[in-house]
């Protein structure tokens, strides 16, 4: 990789410090020169700490767009300035990731994949724990069609208590919803993506708000004041997709569990089943014998995992860089991400009316 890419950042909170930036840092084919934020002392600290010298700082995006030498923009701001953040970075020339999720609404997400097409630049969006190593693996195993045909799979976002107070995580009008939109997301990503299947039909969907009613509550990031919880505590649901799987959605900041998973997801296929519940496990049958195999992911490595140093944001990061420098399709697509909005807003619809919502009504 001879070319060093000039990288801008939208929105530098919580997500860009403690994900985007340290691992962009680690790469010598970027450069972070501008940083943007409407609070501009956050822009100036995150120059200061991750910013080349001479790296500029800015309280308004648009301004930071003007610059002709930056490649690349990561949108890193609240859901419901995803699309347009994006769109302006893309149709200013610009190589875009947005954090998950894709969008506040669907449309928005559709929105973003036309504005990659027309500009003719690549577009990701940050769902960072497809490059997990237990994930890496998982995916290898159903390429090579080790789980055969998957028909029926769950993806797992239960916290028992960790309800994010800080930012705008509580606030329906900015984030869109809750934890369905915020580590459901994650989980039905992986669950898409290791079934290979992005044909919904039909979905069915529940959500309650009824621990967010609950003050002084135990939580992992102290009391949530119960006036400004306006999104769901927890949200569930079933999607049938057109070939007839089924995948079962759960997602939650506070219930009365203790089977607690987050990003995570259990497969059933003709040939084998898998889960993500207890490290990785692969169940089946042979010789009449049903088994169960616990995959060691702690020792030795596994061939296609480059690297056992990297985190999954530093591959996700460096993945992100080849796709741009080798004009490669990037590990996660805008039209993947944006079924996964489109089921997403489905389950909350569902969720409102009592009905099912047929996804080809929808297009």
């Amino acid at each position: 990789m001879s070319k060093v890419y000039r990288v801008g950042i939208i929105g530098c909170g919580g997500i860009a410090n403690g994900k985007h930036l340290p691992s962009l840092s680690k790469l010598n084919s970027v450069e972070l020169v501008a940083f943007c934020d409407i609070v501009q002392s956050r822009a100036e600290e995150a120059a200061s700490k991750y910013g080349i010298d001479e790296a500029k700082v800015y309280s308004d995006y648009t301004e930071l767009l003007q610059d002709d030498t930056i490649d690349i923009i990561h949108v890193l701001t609240p859901n419901e300035s995803h699309a347009e953040i994006s769109i302006a970075s893309l149709e200013a020339g610009k190589h875009v990731m947005c954090e998950k999720p894709m969008a506040k609404t669907a449309a928005e997400a559709r929105s973003m994949v036309e504005a990659a097409k027309r500009s003719g630049k690549k577009l990701t969006i940050g769902y960072n724990n497809r490059f997990r190593e237990d994930s890496l693996y998982l995916k290898q195993l159903c390429e090579d069609g080790e789980l055969g045909h998957v028909y029926f799979a769950k993806a797992h976002a239960i916290r028992r208590r960790a309800v994010p107070t800080w930012g705008v995580f509580l606030d329906e009008e900015k984030q869109g919803g809750g934890p369905l939109i915020d580590i459901g997301t994650h989980a039905l990503d992986l669950t898409l993506w290791m079934m290979d299947n992005y044909k919904p039909k039909v979905v069915l969907g529940t959500k309650y708000h009824e621990l967010a009613k609950k003050e002084n509550a135990a939580n992992a990031w102290g009391p949530w004041d119960p006036e400004k919880f306006t999104v769901e505590d927890s949200a569930f649901g079933m999607i049938v997709m057109e070939n007839g799987a089924t995948v079962m959605l759960e997602s939650s900041w506070a219930l009365n569990s203790l089977e607690v998973d987050e990003a995570k997801c259990s497969l059933s296929g003709t040939e084998a089943g898998a889960d993500m519940k207890e490290g990785l496990r692969i169940n089946g049958e042979k010789f009449s014998r049903l088994y169960t195999n616990n995959i060691d992911l702690g020792s030795g490595g596994v061939a296609f995992y480059e690297g056992r140093e990297e985190s999954a944001p530093d591959i996700e990061m460096r993945k992100w860089i080849e796709a741009i420098d080798k004009d490669l399709e990037p590990v996660v697509t805008p039209e993947q991400a944006c079924v996964v909005s489109e089921i997403l807003e489905a389950l909350y619809e569902s969720a409102r009316t009592g009905k099912a919502v047929y996804m080809n009504e929808n297009k």
